[in-house]
């Protein structure tokens, strides 16, 4: 993990700190920040052209930026202010990197977003040039500059993805199926207000340990709409990561699953919730030990709970030993810090420890 991310850029004349905070907003299409989950094959992958190809490919500038790590001038670029619906991806390689959805005017003259659409597919790496420490994003098979990310962005995330025009090619809505990403296209066929106002979501939300498996576990399911990862059950308020792993104030580590329950039940994320961890271990999940890893299920109304309780049932009588599961009515979530959302697939892992059913 990496706590902090220093909040500074590179501009082409020099190091000059960007304040970006107090100007910023969010598009308007961003809602709360919160990010749904990835539809794509998760073993697909790209290729990088030969050396020879990418530098006849590129044109200077392109290649400076992504094979040199140049930065681009700001305010002189085509998309630090192109606001049309579509997807940014690679342009060496066309690993699909950022969304419209996720872009939103920073006020550096560089495009900006709050999140990679495909995060297992932006890479990043500590960067120590330039006499300070930055987190530098990659394209994952293209090995492509693409920019930097910082903790000075909107929402939720607080995460700002600086990026490099030239290290992107912009594929409008409209032609995403033509050119091969039609797994895309939904995302621009309503508004997300349409949307919303389209399907009735309901919330579920568990605790199985370490929150970057459990929320693993439900991302692109059929019917998720999307997941956060938090903290729950606990009697302060908005606490950190580390006040909780301190283990004083009283929140487990939880997954928000937001559902579409026309497409998927609350039984069948039970049932899934039972085969991704071991409800018979009190606080502890395989080498993670502490109150905040203990088995909790959070329902929201008395349906869920009698859903919950018959589900609890029917494990208990498949298991030898006796289920410490925790079943109380959901009070007030509290979104993790950015950098724990999407974690696994952002570095490329499955789930936090892989433990085979009790």
């Amino acid at each position: 993990m990496h706590p902090y991310r220093r909040c500074l850029a590179i501009l082409t004349l020099g190091l000059v700190p960007l304040i970006a905070g107090a100007g910023d907003a969010a598009p308007p299409d961003s809602g709360d920040g919160s990010r749904s989950c990835a539809k794509t094959d998760p073993n697909r992958t790209w290729t990088r052209p030969a050396d020879t190809e990418i530098k006849a490919k590129l044109d200077p500038q392109q290649y400076r930026v992504t094979q040199e790590g140049g930065t681009e001038r700001p305010f002189d670029n085509p998309y630090w202010d192109q606001h049309a619906d579509g997807i940014y991806v690679d342009v060496v390689s066309g690993e699909p990197l950022f969304s419209s959805r996720d872009k939103f005017d920073s006020g550096t003259g560089w495009p900006s977003f709050t999140a990679p659409l495909e995060p297992r597919l932006v890479v990043e790496h500590r960067d120590s040039s330039l006499l300070m420490t930055r987190t530098e994003v990659r394209s994952r098979f293209a090995d492509s500059h693409l920019g930097h990310v910082f903790d000075d962005g909107p929402g939720p995330s607080g995460l700002r993805y600086c990026v490099n025009s030239a290290s992107l090619r912009f594929i409008p809505a409209a032609d995403l199926e033509r050119e091969g990403y039609s797994e895309y296209a939904p995302l621009f066929r309503t508004t997300p207000a349409a949307a919303a106002a389209q399907v009735h979501t309901r919330l579920a939300t568990f605790g199985m340990g370490c929150f970057w498996g459990a929320e693993a576990a439900f991302c692109g399911l059929d019917g998720v709409v999307k997941t956060t990862v938090g903290y729950a059950g606990g009697q302060a308020t908005n606490p950190s990561y580390e006040q909780v792993s301190g283990g004083d104030t009283g929140h487990a580590e939880v997954v928000q699953v937001e559902y579409d329950p026309q497409r998927i039940s609350y039984d069948k994320l039970l049932g899934i919730s039972w085969e991704r961890h071991d409800p018979t271990t009190p606080d502890r999940q395989g080498p993670d030990l502490g109150s905040q890893y203990r088995s909790l299920i959070l329902f929201q109304d008395p349906e869920q709970e009698a859903e919950a309780g018959a589900s609890l049932g029917r494990r208990a009588a498949k298991l030898t030993r006796p289920i410490v599961t925790e079943l109380a009515a959901a009070g007030v979530f509290y979104p993790a810090e950015g950098y724990h959302q999407r974690y696994l697939e952002k570095h490329g892992r499955a789930r936090c420890n892989p433990l085979p059913p009790p």
